[in-house]
C-alpha cells in the first residue's frame, strides 16, 4: 500500500519555540541567513556519476557576494562542528553550494573542503519551520541518533547526516547474506517503531539513509531519518509508519520472509524500552519541548481530528479524541508507549 502526501504548509517558528531553542543553545545568530544564498546569479544542474539528473542545482554567486559569504560559511561550520574555534577556519574553505528546488525547505548544500588534505564535508542552510524543527528536537531526543542544528530567525542550518540513501540500500545491499538480511529486518522494525513512537511521517525511501557497520560475523545496520518536514503534520495514521510505503515493499518483504510475528513484537519492544530510557534521561527538556508543541499549531486542525480519531480506535482509548493539536496527540501517543 502507497501513502500520498500533498505540498506541506510552512509554520513559522512562534515565540515558545524560540524561547525553547535559546536555553537549549539551538538559536545563534549568525552572520548569512537563507536570502542570502538566494542571490546566486547563474545555475547548472548537477548529475550523478551515471549522468542522471539529481534534482539540484549547483549555483554560482558574484565574486563581490562571494568575498563575504564564503567567509561566513566555513564561520558556520566551525561553529557547527569544533564549537566555534576559528583557527581551524584558515584551512577551510567552501568548494561548491548546491540548490534544491525539490522538496519544502528548498535546501542549499554547501560543501567545506579542507585544503590540506582534500577532504570536505557538507552542512545545510534551510528555511526554519516549526515543524521541521520540531521534529530534529524530537529526533536528538527519543532516538539514538543526536543531532546538529541551529536556527536563526527564518533560517534553519543542519548538520549533512552520512549514509547510503534509502532507495540505493534498497536496490543494491539486499542481496546479501540470510544472516545481514535478518539484521536489516530488525533494524526496518525498530526504525518502523521509532517513527510511529514519535509521529514522524513520509519516511519514504529517498526520505533516510542507511549507516553500515562491519561486525564480527556480519554487518550491523541503523535507518536514520533525514527529512523532518512530516513530522505531525498528516492525519492519515499509516503515514508515520514506513512499511506502507511501496518503496519499502521489498523490506516489508524481507521481513516476512524472516520473521514471525512473535520476533517482531520482540524488536519493537526493544525500541520501545530503548526509548523509554531516553525519555526517563531527559524528561525535563521533553517536558519543555512537548509544552511548546501543545502551544503550537502545526497542522491543519482537520488533519488534528483525523488522527486523533485514528489513534483513539488504533489504540483503543479515548484519551486522543480529547487532544487538540498534534504536540497533545504525541504527547498521549508517548504516554501509550511509556
Amino acid at each position: 500500500m502507497d501513502v500520498q502526501s500533498r505540498k506541506k504548509l510552512v509554520y513559522p517558528v512562534r515565540q515558545p519555540l524560540m524561547e525553547y531553542l535559546r536555553k537549549y543553545n539551538r538559536d545563534l545568530k549568525v552572520l548569512v541567513n537563507y536570502s542570502d544564498l538566494l542571490r546566486f546569479h547563474v545555475s547548472i544542474p548537477l548529475l550523478d556519476k551515471d549522468g542522471k539528473d539529481t534534482l539540484w542545482e549547483t549555483v554560482y554567486y558574484d565574486p563581490a557576494h562571494m568575498e563575504t559569504l564564503f567567509p561566513a560559511l566555513t564561520l558556520i561550520y566551525a561553529i557547527m562542528n569544533t564549537s566555534g574555534d576559528t583557527a581551524f577556519t584558515e584551512h577551510l574553505q567552501v568548494s561548491q553550494i548546491d540548490y534544491c528546488t525539490f522538496g519544502n525547505s528548498k535546501p542549499f548544500r554547501v560543501r567545506v573542503l579542507n585544503t590540506l588534505n582534500d577532504n570536505y564535508d557538507y552542512f545545510y542552510v534551510k528555511i526554519s519551520d516549526a515543524s521541521r524543527v520540531y521534529g530534529l528536537e524530537l529526533e536528538h531526543i527519543l532516538s539514538p541518533n543526536r543531532i546538529a542544528y541551529l536556527t536563526d530567525g527564518e533560517t534553519l542550518i543542519e548538520e549533512h547526516i552520512s549514509g547510503l540513501p534509502g532507495d540505493v540500500f534498497i536496490k543494491n545491499r539486499l542481496n546479501t547474506s540470510k544472516f545481514n538480511q535478518i539484521r536489516i529486518c530488525k533494524e526496518f522494525v525498530k526504525f518502523n517503531e521509532r517513527c510511529f513512537i514519535r509521529l514522524l511521517g513520509d519516511m519514504r525511501a529517498y526520505n533516510y539513509v542507511v549507516h553500515i557497520t562491519p561486525d564480527i560475523e556480519g554487518n550491523q545496520y541503523r535507518i536514520r531519518a533525514i527529512d523532518f518536514d512530516q513530522q505531525s503534520y498528516e492525519g492519515r495514521r499509516q503515514f508515520y509508519l514506513p512499511h506502507f510505503f511501496k518503496d519499502n515493499n521489498q523490506l516489508v518483504s524481507l521481513g516476512i520472509k524472516h520473521m514471525d510475528s512473535r520476533t517482531m513484537r520482540q524488536y519493537q519492544e526493544e525500541e520501545r524500552s530503548l526509548i523509554n530510557n531516553r525519555i526517563r534521561l531527559v524528561r525535563y527538556r521533553l517536558d519543555d519541548l512537548l509544552a511548546c508543541m501543545k502551544d503550537d499549531q502545526i497542522s491543519p486542525q482537520k488533519k488534528v481530528d483525523q488522527l486523533a480519531g485514528e489513534l483513539a480506535t488504533f489504540h483503543h482509548h479515548d484519551g486522543f479524541s480529547r487532544c487538540r493539536n498534534m504536540g497533545e496527540l504525541i504527547a498521549e501517543q508517548l504516554k501509550i508507549y511509556a
